[in-house]
């Protein structure tokens, strides 16, 4: 979409002609177009209203109901933040005192909605003309516009003494071809900017891919990694005195109202920092003003401590994905008086099952050196013909191994395939209910 499309779609005709993309979007997108074109629909306005409407469609699980009203492009979805994760990040900002802020590469504008919903005054400064007409479009609809307004210009080049914190999501897409950028030294601002805000700027935040390596992570920040429903979503550096502990994980579920699919504190290392008596006992916040509940369920600690190795025992857990990324394993292993059975393999073992929200809890039933046709053979006479297929350390294909097994019966399993000791294993296991929520 270009300027002028953007701008014909704000007219009160392309406002029409939006609501009509939106009853035939979600199908044969060439029946769609042809049904608008029958309306006397110019081509051009047709394709930039069912983009819009298929965009604003596949938004609901990121944004929820205000995602009707949001005007997007398909990169700029891809990397906005999930509601849920800005709201919190934005409360965090909050509750530190920040009071102005500006977003550097603030793109469809998810994370200055947040903060301004949090009462910050936020400066968006967005490089692309029509990004930017997209976010500035975005405050207005929801209403945001006196606290949220938008630039277009380089972020480098932005005045940060004018505000008391500074967020800053750099693209990691390339322009053009929409790939991913793997290389944060490619980022756009570059990297050695984005690390050198918080030497500029008292409050800094910096988000960055879920991969990032714990090397290149600035020393004095915390960096953080955030689930959503057992989905790895992002990783943020935090700076300065928001900088509360070297690393951080945060697990959220949110309620069955909240979730669309097609604060802080610490008790020490290791220690939830939920508001809860211990694991498993979730506090809840709100997800913004009338929202449904979200549970947040936080672990701390350095992100350099090693697991203690043992045996397979009844119980094995596995770890939330933001848990293991920030190389918190060994934290959640002490609240859960577990042990791993392979040093390089992020599954824990334990003899007593109990309720954690940072991963679910599989009873184990049999142990066995990894042979189809062993294994084959073992769930034929268990009459399994239903299974979750679970890896660590294997190189195996849980599709092809579902069709490899040739399951016929009645029973369900769960197959963990990974390593002990250095030797591939499969165990047969069953979930504990009430022990954790499923990836």
């Amino acid at each position: 979409m270009d300027l002028d499309q953007f701008a014909a779609l704000r007219t009160p005709e392309g406002s029409a002609v939006l609501a009509a993309a939106t009853e035939v979007a979600g199908g044969d997108p060439l029946v769609a177009a042809a049904a608008l074109r029958s309306r006397g629909v110019p081509p051009g306005l047709a394709a930039a209203a069912l983009t819009q409407a298929e965009l604003r469609r596949r938004a609901v699980g990121k944004f929820g109901p205000e995602a009707a009203g949001m005007f997007l492009t398909r990169p700029g979805l891809e990397q906005a933040t999930r509601r849920v994760v800005a709201d919190r990040r934005a409360a965090r900002l909050a509750a530190a005192g920040v009071r102005t802020l500006a977003d550097l590469g603030c793109g469809l504008g998810a994370d200055a909605l947040a903060a301004a919903r949090a009462g910050i005054r936020v400066y968006g400064v967005e490089a692309d003309p029509v990004t930017a007409a997209l976010a500035a479009a975005n405050a207005e609809a929801a209403g945001l516009a006196g606290r949220f307004t938008v630039e277009c210009g380089d972020a480098t080049a932005f005045d940060v003494t004018r505000v008391d914190a500074v967020f800053c999501d750099p693209a990691r897409r390339q322009g053009g071809t929409g790939r991913r950028i793997f290389d944060p030294n490619a980022y756009s601002p570059p990297w050695d900017f984005v690390t050198g805000l918080a030497g500029r700027v008292p409050h800094t935040v910096v988000k960055v891919a879920p991969g990032l390596d714990h090397a290149l992570i600035p020393a004095g920040a915390e960096a953080e990694w955030v689930s959503v429903d057992g989905d790895l979503v992002e990783a943020a550096l935090w700076g300065g005195p928001l900088a509360e502990v070297p690393r951080r994980a945060t697990v959220l579920r949110p309620g069955p109202a909240a979730r669309q699919r097609p604060t802080d504190g610490s008790d020490g290392p290791g220690r939830p920092t939920d508001g809860s008596d211990g694991p498993g006992r979730p506090a809840d916040s709100p997800d913004g003003p009338g929202g449904p509940a979200t549970r947040g369920h936080q672990l701390t600690g350095t992100g350099d401590v090693e697991a203690k190795v043992g045996p397979v025992r009844r119980y094995l857990y596995d770890p939330d994905p933001a848990v293991v990324r920030a190389h918190l394993v060994a934290e959640l292993a002490d609240t859960l008086d577990a042990t791993l059975a392979d040093p390089s393999i992020a599954y824990l073992y334990a003899d007593t099952p109990q309720p954690t929200p940072f991963g679910r809890c599989l009873e184990i039933v049999d142990v066995l050196p990894f042979s189809l046709k062993r294994l084959r053979a073992l769930l034929r006479e268990r009459r399994v013909g239903r299974v979750e297929i679970l890896k660590r350390g294997s190189a195996l294909v849980p599709e092809q191994l579902r069709r490899d097994l040739r399951l016929a019966g009645e029973h369900p399993a769960s197959l963990v395939l990974t390593r002990v000791a250095g030797a591939p294993t499969v165990l047969i296991g069953r979930p504990v209910a009430g022990t954790g929520t499923p990836g």
